[in-house]
């Protein structure tokens, strides 16, 4: 990880964070065909578990950006990650850490479909 990244790393994760919490001006969610198989009530479970989710170490987390998680939900494993693209969802971000020139793409799915 360079300087910058390191410095950019806090400022990346808080914005992870929002995003993953609820704050979609920051970008657009995008679920997995098994996820869009279960049921509504088990979706909406399935993205608060996302939401609430903090269990960030070392293994998840290497560069501290808070943008990769694994869940346990119905004794099946689910994956989310979030990943930064341009405001045109062309190209990657040319800086993850500036929400004006940043799209963040949360995607839902199960382990299997990685």
């Amino acid at each position: 990880m360079t300087t910058t990244e390191a410095t950019q790393a806090p400022t990346i994760a808080q914005l992870n964070d929002r995003f993953r919490q609820g704050d979609h001006t920051l970008g657009q969610v995008f679920t997995t065909q098994l996820v869009q198989g279960l049921s509504s009530q088990e979706q909406q479970e399935l993205f608060r578990l996302v939401r609430t989710f903090d269990d960030f170490n070392e293994d998840n987390d290497p560069w501290k950006e808070h943008d990769y998680g694994r869940i346990e939900f119905q004794d099946e494993q689910y994956l989310w990650k979030i990943d930064y693209y341009d405001k045109n969802l062309k190209y990657g971000s040319e800086d993850s850490s500036d929400p004006k020139v940043t799209t963040r793409v949360l995607t839902i799915m199960h382990s299997s479909e990685y």
